[in-house]
């Protein structure tokens, strides 16, 4: 399984037992969709190992506590810490009306109400407090917070994004 063919489910954070079981900290909104997995994919040095799921049940919300088959003591459940959890693509629940995930929209074309066409989305920053969408318009990144207000409409099928940004909001890039 490659990497770009699944998502990032969370990371394991820390050990439960002595006798193998590890917390998993989940990074999504609905932790419920993920508590009866068969299995998952963990990183270990770069490469993405299958991993059978023995037993698993949420724990305080966001945690996952889960018993792998063959992780049986501590040393075991000690190789896996810190490791990232993923699962692929198609676990994902689908979102409907103007609901996406940053992966999906990678490459759809943004149009501002205002604008008309301002170019194609090159990649999702979410490392600032609003995420933005960072798009490519001839040769310059032009930087539109993904803000419910400013999203008009999501086209999937046409893969574009219809945004009404604030006046001057684009001019400032160009």
């Amino acid at each position: 399984m490659k990497k770009e063919d699944c998502f990032y489910l969370g990371k394991i954070v820390t050990k439960y037992s002595f006798k193998g079981e590890l917390l998993i900290k989940l990074d999504t909104d609905q932790p419920e969709l993920y508590e009866d997995l068969d299995a998952v994919f963990i990183e270990v040095r770069n490469s993405l190992i299958p991993f059978f799921i023995e037993s698993s049940q949420l724990h305080k919300s966001d945690l996952l506590r889960v018993q792998f088959e063959d992780v049986t003591n501590e040393a075991d459940a000690d190789a896996l810490l810190k490791s990232d959890v993923y699962l692929p693509l198609e676990f994902l629940p689908k979102l409907e009306g103007n609901k996406f995930y940053f992966h999906e929209v990678i490459g759809f074309a943004i149009e501002d109400v205002n604008f008309g066409k301002v170019g194609h989305i090159v990649g999702i920053n979410d490392t600032t407090a609003q995420a933005l969408f960072e798009v490519e318009h001839e040769g310059k990144q032009i930087l539109i917070p993904m803000n419910d207000e400013f999203i008009v409409k999501v086209d999937k099928q046409n893969k574009t994004i219809v945004v009404k940004t604030p006046e001057g909001l684009i001019d400032l890039y160009l």
